[in-house]
């Protein structure tokens, strides 16, 4: 029946929606608990900074003397890691609803600041803000990036698939879509699991 057929896409995993929500609940989700979680696992990574530990590679030094921290953790921790993600978002968003920003001046501040203000607006954001699939997907590389270096998981392994047009993309298991830069095509989760394996070209 027509009933049945989806009529709407969502805007942050661009998979078929029976509903009218311009974002799937899975997929605000996913943003909230990353909103959630980047105050906490900014102040983790605080532990990634101590002499002697290895580095979100997992890999240390030989033959030189090892860096006195996780140049990973502190990138995170410094203007533009992960302050940079969250209050670039949460300034957009001031400047759209012409609200007054915060004049903070620590890192830690910012962060808490911004991930508080994007989550107080996080519906308004999945309903109307034009850039919600790029709010997504930052928020959700930025942490999964901060996750792996606080737990020390590896990182996860790229595959290059062939778009179409000659063009590879490099993809996880977990990547919720892509879109090709050579041509514009926007592939969501299946139809990026269902390109073919790039070809190998000789060095």
């Amino acid at each position: 029946m027509l009933d049945d057929q989806p009529t709407e896409y969502c805007a942050v995993c661009d998979k078929p929606s029976r509903d009218r929500d311009r974002v799937h609940r899975g997929c605000e989700d996913r943003i909230r608990d990353n909103l959630r979680q980047l105050p906490r696992l900014y102040r983790q990574l605080g532990d990634a900074l101590q002499p002697g530990r290895r580095g979100g590679d997992g890999r240390s030094a030989t033959r030189s003397a090892p860096l006195p921290c996780s140049v990973d953790a502190l990138d995170l921790r410094s203007r533009g890691g992960i302050e940079g993600v969250v209050g670039g978002w949460a300034r957009d968003l001031c400047e759209r609803e012409e609200w007054d920003i915060p004049a903070y001046t620590s890192v830690e501040a910012i962060v808490d600041w911004a991930c508080g203000i994007l989550l107080a607006n996080l519906g308004v954001i999945c309903d109307e803000h034009p850039a919600v699939k790029e709010i997504a997907a930052e928020l959700n590389q930025i942490a999964g990036q901060a996750r792996r270096i606080v737990t020390g998981e590896k990182p996860p392994i790229k595959v290059p698939v062939a778009c179409p047009c000659g063009q590879t993309l490099r993809i996880t298991l977990d990547s919720p879509g892509e879109r090709c830069r050579n041509c514009g095509a926007q592939y969501g989760h299946t139809e990026l699991m269902g390109l073919p394996l790039a070809e190998r070209r000789a060095a």
